[in-house]
């Protein structure tokens, strides 16, 4: 330990800090290393720069001439993983006498391998040849920029890591686009969830669930692993009575936070989870929205009694300037779809997309054109937030699928205007996808329509007798 009681001791790792560094480092059968980059969010206080300062002491002697950077927003950021790391040599005999300390480096004289704090600014860092990055507080770089060079930097080592250490923070950078780290968390709940598969992208999230209250106990002690142990209670109690309520749950509960207001109530859509799967057979209502190259291209089923089931989504990967949905390919699996259940109404968005609704109604698909205007998606938002907030649905389904369709309900917003309230995305050019969440407030509404429409008794016919 470098400060506090504890100076001058050894370090104590916890199971949970053992786990973090087995899971960093863990080695293929190949000899390399499974992880290259990776995504560690954790709230304050919880150690995060004694980890960080020990991986990159550590990486030092990895290698013969290892290059190993601290990197953050700013040099100051960047420096106090450094400053931990010299006053770690100072306090090891050994190490004290094998690396040098000097002002903004460490150098490993026998393997000619150096530990540097790096400058905020990208076009410094090209150039270097990194074997290990500690990219710390990665919630408050401005641009991907020095990410990407990093990145690229350590392209020519046969095991790099660029392991990005930090809280969370807003979503949304300076440009109203997606910051950074948020970026990178999507891809690592894009990973946990098996939506993409990606074995070089090491990602660990410790949160508090949005169904447990902000100000409560629980809350801390679940997203934060030190909680109760260098971690006093108290110390959170206190922090609760004097910290805005966001700022708290950002740093100490480690949850995003957004400029825009979201549309479901934490929790409420969670909820509402179900095991069973639409029966092959069963009447449905399908619900398509289609895209060209920016959106997804989706479909939600539901059932008449409120069922609801994502069954299609065609979404461009993560970096893949280049992605175009191929149409053949959506024309085929809706088609296929359609084999499954006894499909009573197609709904969709004619946009772009009118040929293949003039082949889907060729093939015998009851299409129905569901453009999706102001005034009518206002209607239908209500209903399914009155839906979901009085738990009169459920849904479920292929676990991928699924969890992409809870990820696009989280990324809705609502837009209040002279129409009425109803979902959005946070703003025109955001990259965060609410096509399967517009499908199923598509599906709920015309499904609605058929259960009223059988609900309704027979129309009574009288006989007069001449």
């Amino acid at each position: 330990m470098s400060k506090g009681d504890g100076a001058g001791e050894l370090i104590k790792l916890r199971p949970w800090q053992r786990e973090i560094l087995d899971q960093i480092f863990m080695i293929r059968e190949d000899g390399k290393r499974k992880h290259r980059r990776g995504l560690l969010l954790m709230p304050r206080k919880n150690g995060k720069s004694l980890l960080a300062s020990g991986i990159a002491l550590y990486s030092l002697f990895t290698e013969i001439g290892a290059e190993v950077a601290v990197v953050a927003g700013d040099r100051a950021q960047a420096r106090i993983i450094f400053r931990e790391c010299a006053r770690m040599i100072e306090l090891d005999p050994i190490l004290s006498r094998k690396l040098h300390v000097l002002r903004d480096v460490i150098e490993y004289p026998e393997t000619g391998s150096v530990l540097r704090v790096l400058s905020a600014d990208a076009s410094r860092a090209e150039g270097y040849n990194f074997s290990t990055v500690i990219f710390d507080e990665v919630h408050v770089q401005p641009d991907d920029r020095l990410w990407s060079t990093v990145n690229l930097g350590s392209g020519a080592r046969k095991n790099p890591l660029v392991l990005g250490i930090s809280t969370c923070g807003s979503k949304t950078d300076a440009r109203g686009q997606d910051s950074l780290a948020y970026k990178l968390f999507q891809y690592g709940m894009r990973l946990n969830a098996g939506e993409i598969s990606d074995d070089s992208f090491y990602f660990r999230y410790f949160t508090a669930p949005e169904d447990l209250s902000w100000d409560s106990d629980e809350a801390a002690r679940v997203a934060n692993p030190a909680y109760a142990d260098f971690l006093d209670p108290e110390d959170f109690a206190a922090a609760r009575r004097s910290i805005v309520r966001e700022e708290y749950e950002t740093k100490r509960l480690n949850r995003w936070t957004s400029t825009a207001t979201s549309w479901l109530p934490p929790g409420s859509w969670e909820r509402l989870e179900a095991p069973r799967r639409i029966e092959k057979g069963e009447k449905v209502v399908l619900a398509f929205d289609g895209s060209y190259d920016g959106d997804c291209t989706s479909v939600v089923a539901c059932t008449l009694d409120g069922h609801l089931e994502p069954v299609l989504n065609f979404e461009k990967p993560i970096g893949d300037h280049q992605w175009k949905v191929d149409i053949g390919e959506v024309e085929a699996a809706v088609l296929e779809i359609a084999k499954r259940y006894e499909i009573l109404e197609l709904a969709a968005d004619p946009f772009r997309w009118a040929r293949s609704l003039e082949l889907f109604e060729k093939e015998g698909l009851p299409v129905v054109h569901y453009p999706q205007s102001p005034s009518r998606m206002v209607a239908a938002s209500q209903r399914f937030y009155e839906a979901v907030t009085q738990d009169e649905i459920k849904w479920g389904g292929e676990p991928i699928l699924t969890a992409s369709l809870t990820r696009h309900l989280s990324n809705a917003a609502v837009k209040v205007d002279r129409f009425g309230p109803r979902l959005v995305k946070e703003h025109r050019g955001s990259p965060r996808k609410i096509d399967l969440a517009v499908c199923a407030v598509m599906a709920l509404d015309r499904a609605r329509y058929y259960a009223s429409e059988a609900e309704k008794p027979p129309r009574s016919v009288e006989f007069v007798s001449l």
